[in-house]
């Protein structure tokens, strides 16, 4: 074989830095592949948009379809997002036995078992690097640097304007807002930033870090999910002076009872590496059974980081194109006939302590009567904090509790609102004491 023929479909911003690295790194890919790695083809609905890159030589054209049905390409690159036309441009690509790199978290949480299933019946690859973590090599180092361990736990911090956001308000002490507006300032966030904020899009990374390390189908519907858009300084600030910060973390762990499966804003120990993770970085935390804990950090997404992870699926696929061999590491890490269905703990059923702050009235016995909702729901409490802070003739209560079940705090949660001395709803954050170093 002479040349590797690549079609890309999408040249927007991480469809830029895909061809500017083909194009401007190709002496380097020759050494690393063997033969020339050439970008046939390039499909965008905006050609006259200018790039910086120079696309002399290459076919464009409007109709991504013109890739997919060349019989000269060997490798499609979908990197337009969403669900539709990109599903069906992937698919009918598999069936025209091309080799798919995707970015396309969203698309394979919701329909990778359908892709998978077809690039496995077809015999050729789906690779999907820059899915989650941007430029980080999370997909490769689980599928392949961690083959031999049993992954324990996943805790990621998978959401670059997630991060940019709560970072901003920790160290400047500003609101949501006004913290969300920087970050569309600066264009981390979209002007619809809700996936982002909400927790939906470090919730697709999740499910298809789960099923790489646990051998199970891509299950996102399962994924409890939360947002940070209810964060205020005030908790940031009790959060410092008990040793925690707030960050938006994707969690799994994997026990006899199941799977936990699960994104919300955490607080973590302040002298955690996860807690150094600011602006718009990422992290993942992985805890394998004979490695111990591994820390994959870098950013998370832009140009040139997701890039550089797509360029990396198109090195692999490349070097089994020449070798004449396909499927060589399973798409999703385990054999296909060794995966199968893992239950989804419920949160209910989950287990941790806990931050509350309820405002209340500044008399004497609220105390008393907030602490004995708690005990009678099985809540014992750890530390407290009561300051006067009257804000709008309201006092905070801030508690840490010992380990409880989420069902208890939920249901006693409930109870104090009723309460006639709690003047707003309770406000309660999960804390994950597992990430101390000691």
């Amino acid at each position: 074989m002479n040349t590797i023929n690549i079609g890309l479909i999408g040249l927007g911003t991480v469809g830029t830095g895909v061809a500017k690295i083909l194009i401007e790194n190709k002496d380097l890919l020759l050494k690393q592949v063997g033969v020339p790695l050439v970008l046939k083809k390039i499909a965008d609905k905006d050609l006259k948009r200018p790039r910086p890159v120079d696309l002399a030589g290459i076919v464009l054209t409007e109709d991504a379809n013109d890739i997919v049905n060349d019989p000269e390409i060997h490798i499609v690159i979908e990197l337009i997002g969403g669900y539709e036309p990109a599903k069906t441009f992937i698919l009918n690509a598999i069936k025209q036995k091309k080799h798919v790199v995707t970015a396309n978290k969203a698309l394979l949480a919701v329909h990778g078992e359908e892709i998978f299933s077809l690039a496995a019946h077809y015999g050729v690859d789906v690779a999907f690097e820059a899915s989650v973590g941007g430029g980080i090599p999370l997909i490769k180092g689980i599928k392949e640097g961690l083959a031999g361990n049993k992954i324990l736990c996943l805790f990621g911090i998978l959401n670059g304007t997630a991060n940019f956001i709560l970072t901003k308000m920790t160290k400047e002490c500003i609101p949501f807002d006004k913290a969300l507006k920087e970050a569309q300032k600066r264009g981390y966030a979209e002007a619809d930033p809700f996936f982002d904020v909400e927790g939906i899009d470090s919730a697709h990374k999740l499910a298809i870090l789960v099923a790489l390390a646990y051998g199970m189908p891509i299950t996102f519907d399962k994924v409890y999910i939360e947002g940070i858009t209810n964060i205020e300084p005030l908790d940031i600030e009790f959060a410092k002076e008990f040793g925690y910060c707030i960050k938006l973390l994707a969690i799994s762990r994997y026990n006899d009872n199941g799977i936990e499966a699960r994104v919300h804003p955490t607080m973590i120990p302040i002298e955690h590496p996860l807690a150094n993770v600011n602006w718009a970085y990422n992290a993942l935390l992985v805890k394998g059974d004979a490695v111990g804990n591994v820390l994959f950090y870098g950013l998370g997404a832009g140009m040139m980081p997701a890039g550089s992870a797509v360029v990396s699926d198109v090195v692999d696929l490349a070097r089994n194109i020449i070798k004449g061999i396909s499927q060589r590491v399973p798409s999703l890490s385990f054999l296909p006939s060794e995966r199968e269905k893992k239950p989804i703990i419920s949160m209910d059923e989950i287990i941790c302590k806990y931050y509350f702050r309820f405002f209340a009235v500044d008399k004497p016995g609220v105390l008393s009567k907030i602490s004995g909702v708690l005990g009678n729901n099985d809540i014992s409490i750890a530390s407290v904090v009561q300051k006067g802070r009257e804000i709008n003739g309201k006092v905070p209560i801030v508690m840490l509790t010992h380990e409880a079940k989420e069902a208890n705090v939920k249901k006693a949660l409930k109870e104090i609102e009723k309460l006639e001395v709690v003047k707003a709803k309770p406000i309660f954050i999960r804390i994950e004491d597992e990430l101390r170093i000691e």
